[in-house]
């Protein structure tokens, strides 16, 4: 997964031995997968020693846009208030103070490769994530991923996450987010460009029944040169930061 550079140089040095260790082939910011060649001259689904410029980002995403700009999530349609929208040509307008997180809006799909800081098992998962609003100024969020098998195939539930971004006139995101497994977190961050969203947890609070191995971390997200939504969560593991999730997904709806 690959970054513009100056996000985070600092923690993707110290972070890259970690990276590689959890089966990505390099690492960009914040220990992200990086799925670029080594040398960086091409990104996935760009010929090698290709660059992706902007007009062939443009018209990347307007090819993608034929498939994925009539789709939308589900809606009942006879609430007395507006309803969640994942797609920016349907529903309620943004709010304008969401606009910095504009590019998230939507539903993405992919996999990635994930570590159960527990056990230590490394393994691939399935994962969409839905960023959606109702005209009000925050987002709603929602993450179902899945595990993948030796064949490729899902093979039943993993995590789930559901929570709430929103973001001040300083630009300052406010990010609350609850997992099933009986985990809240309140992350606090900020844009790092136009195209990416750094945050770190400022409270993790685990349940009795909850992971007691889950500690503190960050999160990057960003949209690659392909437009592709790229992920990494790392958390503190013997006062260490390590990679325990990373993903790489395309727009499904939006």
């Amino acid at each position: 997964m690959s970054y513009p550079s100056g996000t985070l140089g600092t923690m993707a040095e110290n972070d890259k031995d970690n990276a590689q260790k959890f089966g990505v082939p390099g690492t960009g910011s914040a220990g992200q997968a990086d799925h670029s060649p080594s040398d960086g001259s091409a990104d996935e689904g760009t010929p090698q020693g290709h660059k992706l410029d902007g007009n062939e980002a443009v018209n990347r995403a307007a090819e993608q846009a034929k498939t994925t700009a009539s789709r939308n999530i589900p809606v009942f349609g006879d609430l007395p208030i507006p309803d969640d929208t994942a797609n920016l040509r349907q529903g309620p307008s943004l709010h304008d103070g969401l606009l910095a997180l504009l590019p998230l809006v939507g539903v993405w799909r992919g996999e990635g490769q994930a570590r159960d800081l527990s056990t230590g098992e490394e393994y691939p998962f399935g994962q969409q994530i839905t960023f959606a609003h109702d005209g009000q100024n925050y987002l709603s969020y929602e993450s179902r991923t899945w595990r993948i098998n030796k064949e490729g195939a899902a093979s039943g539930p993993d995590e789930r996450e559901s929570g709430f971004w929103r973001i001040n006139d300083k630009d300052e995101i406010e990010f609350v987010c609850a997992h099933a497994g009986g985990v809240v977190e309140i992350f606090y961050g900020q844009p790092t460009t136009e195209r990416q969203w750094d945050v770190q947890s400022a409270s993790t609070m685990v349940t009795a029944s909850g992971p007691s191995t889950l500690g503190p971390g960050k999160r990057l997200y960003g949209l690659m040169p392909n437009n592709h939504l790229g992920w990494v969560d790392e958390r503190v593991v013997d006062n260490e930061m390590v990679p325990r999730m990373s993903a790489e997904l395309t727009r499904h709806a939006g």
